[in-house]
C-alpha cells in the first residue's frame, strides 16, 4: 500500500531530499511550504521521474492555516517538518527581539501547531518528525535564538512522544549542511566555508541534504525509535 507523507518545507533543501527518497521507493509525497512557485517547481521535478506528488501552500507561522489544513488533509502515514526560520544572530543585548519572536513563531510554535492540529491525521503506526539543529547543545556566542529554539523543540519532542503515543515522535538534528540556506553567498565563499568546516570535523566532511534525508527515513522505518533526537553533524557535538 502506498504510503502518504506530508513534508512541510519540502520544496527545497533537506525537505526536498527527503521527498526524493520517499518518492523513489514508491511513496506519495505532499510538499507544503509558503512559496507556491518553489513548490510547483519541486513537484514537477519529482513528477518528471514518475513520482507521485502534490503541493499545498502553508505558512506554519500562521496557526489558522495549519488548523484549516487539519480539517481538509486526508490521512497520512507520516508528517515531517523541515521548515526553518531566519533566526537573527548576535548577543542578546543587541538583538531585535521582534525578529527573534518571529523566528520562534515559525520554527518552534509552527512545529507545535503542526503537532496540535495535524497529528490526528496520522494513521496508526505513523510518525511525526521535527527538525532541530546541533546548536541546541553547543554553546556558541551569538546564537542564542537558534540555540533556544532548537533546545525547546528537542524537549518538546520527548513530551510529545509520550502525549501522542503510540504515534512515534522524533527529531533530526543536522549540523552544517550545504543547502539553499547559503544561496546568498558566492559559490567560491560558500565552498571555502564548507571546506574549512569539514577540516575541523571528526568526519572530515560537510553535510549534504541527501545525508540528512537518510536520518528521516531511519526514524520512519524503525518502529522502536521514539522520543529520540538523531544527530547528523559530522561529529560537531563531540569536538
Amino acid at each position: 500500500m502506498t504510503q502518504r507523507t506530508l513534508i512541510i518545507g519540502g520544496a527545497t533543501g533537506i525537505g526536498f531530499a527527503v521527498a526524493q527518497l520517499l518518492a523513489g521507493r514508491g511513496g506519495h509525497v505532499i510538499l507544503a511550504g509558503r512559496d507556491d512557485n518553489k513548490l510547483s517547481d519541486a513537484c514537477q521535478r519529482l513528477q518528471v521521474t514518475g513520482a507521485s506528488a502534490e503541493t499545498v501552500v502553508l505558512n506554519i507561522a500562521d496557526e489558522k492555516q495549519v488548523a484549516i489544513l487539519g480539517k481538509t488533509l486526508e490521512p497520512v502515514d507520516h508528517i515531517i517538518v523541515t521548515a526553518g526560520s531566519q533566526a537573527p544572530g548576535g548577543v542578546l543585548t543587541a538583538l531585535d527581539l521582534s525578529a527573534a519572536r518571529q523566528a520562534f513563531n515559525t520554527k518552534f510554535w509552527g512545529s507545535l501547531a503542526v503537532a496540535h492540529h495535524l497529528s490526528g491525521k496520522i494513521k496508526p503506526g505513523g510518525t511525526l518528525t521535527l527538525t532541530t539543529g546541533f546548536l541546541s547543545r553547543r554553546t556558541v556566542p551569538g546564537t542564542i535564538v537558534k540555540t533556544t529554539i532548537n533546545a525547546a523543540l528537542e524537549s518538546a519532542v520527548k513530551m510529545l512522544a509520550k502525549e501522542l503515543s503510540p504515534l512515534r515522535v522524533n527529531a533530526v538534528s543536522p549540523g552544517l549542511t550545504n543547502t539553499e540556506a547559503y544561496a546568498g553567498m558566492t559559490l567560491k565563499d560558500r565552498q571555502k566555508m564548507l571546506t574549512r568546516a569539514a577540516e575541523n570535523l571528526p568526519a572530515k566532511a560537510y553535510g549534504r541534504a541527501e545525508d540528512q534525508a537518510k536520518g528521516y527515513l531511519f526514524v520512519i522505518d524503525n518502529p522502536y525509535v521514539t522520543g529520540s533526537v538523531v544527530d547528523i553533524d559530522g561529529g560537531a557535538l563531540i569536538n
